[in-house]
């Protein structure tokens, strides 16, 4: 039985009559860049994350690119971010003009580490007021540890910009007892992705800023129309980040679905939770709960033999995947910036170690014993 890391054609089965008629309306409409499409989308978008501005763009790395160009970053700005994320993080504060610097990550949730973060303001003090931003990234569906880095944010006066590429649904933790925040919708700016692979994907690429601050969302609307809002009137450098009409409505027609999905994601995380019980094999850590993770990936981490590991689970047609190899500070476009290996042992154990099993609303019961079996034969020498 071959279990696929990902079967979008079966879940596109689950929602095609709707997607098939999103289509059509728009290709009825005539209107196919902005229109009603995308200020449907956005709406829908905003009132989800509880913000008032869901600006659509191009892509997720649009999105972040055009997010720190509203809020000013640029030559001669430093960005804090994780070196353990997708190039994208990094390359767009690149792009930008700015200088990524990178601090560690925790263990448990791979995400940015605030104790490293309150670490580097203390050791950095001459780089303190280059400081324009922080980036942390919600990796594979589950939050970063928001609270103390919105807390240092505030103190030094720099704007935090979400990367929730993988976090559409998940959620952290209100103060006290309060509703929980939605991912996004938190910083100055949040800024998804909904690549095709997405737990919401668009069929190319497609992506959103949200916001509360009605000033940034009007340059967000600039930067993505070539810095303009009147036709012809360029009131400051901007570029083609537009979301297409098509893009908009095939993600409307899904949105409704997305809860369910999620769920689906989280029935078979548990699944795994329970089942899988293998010596030297550790689980993901839900840290705020199962409900508030949207469990975009689920990653073990193997400390041993994890190449050996995958190898033999592709000869026998389960897939995964690993993410992020080399850590972002180890890339060969990086290397002016003098990072070395060993300088940020957690995330680069991660890259090392981690493995990213079959995750998706398509998978079955079946296909996750197969998945389960075989990484306990592999670990107990019946290999």
């Amino acid at each position: 039985m071959r279990v696929p890391f990902l079967d979008l054609a079966a879940q596109l089965e689950t929602v095609r009559p709707d997607v098939e008629h999103a289509i059509r309306s728009v290709v009825d409409s005539g209107v196919y860049i902005g229109g009603p499409a995308v200020e449907a989308f956005e709406r829908a978008m905003a009132e989800r994350l509880g913000v008032a501005h869901a600006v659509g763009m191009s892509s997720g790395t649009d999105a972040l690119l055009a997010a720190l160009t509203a809020l000013d970053v640029g030559r001669g700005d430093v960005v804090i971010t994780t070196p353990y994320t997708f190039f994208a993080t990094a390359g767009s504060i690149a792009r930008v003009g700015a200088t990524p610097a990178f601090v560690d990550i925790e263990p448990s949730r791979f995400t940015l580490d605030p104790a490293a973060l309150a670490a580097w303001f203390e050791r950095e003090a001459a780089r303190r007021a280059q400081v324009k931003a922080i980036v942390p990234v919600h990796l594979f569906g589950q939050c970063a540890d928001l609270a103390p880095i919105l807390r240092m944010a505030t103190e030094h006066e720099v704007a935090v910009v979400e990367d929730a590429a993988q976090a559409l649904g998940a959620s952290y933790p209100g103060d006290g007892g309060a509703a929980p925040l939605p991912a996004g919708g938190i910083g100055a700016a949040g800024c998804f992705s909904f690549y095709p692979t997405k737990n919401l994907g668009a069929m190319g690429d497609a992506g959103l800023v949200v916001t509360r601050d009605e000033p940034l969302a009007r340059r967000l609307r600039q930067l993505r129309n070539h810095g303009a809002d009147v036709a012809y009137r360029h009131e400051m450098v901007g570029g083609n980040f537009r979301l297409d009409a098509l893009q908009a409505a095939i993600l409307s027609a899904e949105l409704p679905h997305l809860d369910v999905w999620i769920d689906a994601r989280r029935a078979r995380a548990a699944y795994y939770d329970r089942r899988l019980v293998v010596a030297g094999v550790a689980l993901p850590a839900a840290t705020w709960g199962p409900g508030h993770h949207a469990y975009h990936q689920y990653v073990i981490r193997v400390p041993e033999r994890r190449d050996e590991l995958r190898a033999y689970l592709t000869a026998r047609e389960i897939e995964t995947m690993v993410y992020y190899p080399v850590p972002v500070h180890l890339q060969p476009c990086f290397a002016e910036l003098g990072y070395a290996q060993g300088d940020f042992p957690v995330a680069e154990a991660a890259a090392a170690t981690t493995l990213a099993l079959p995750i998706h609303p398509g998978l079955t019961e079946a296909m996750q014993d197969r998945v389960v079996d075989a990484i306990g034969a592999f670990y107990s020498g019946r290999a």
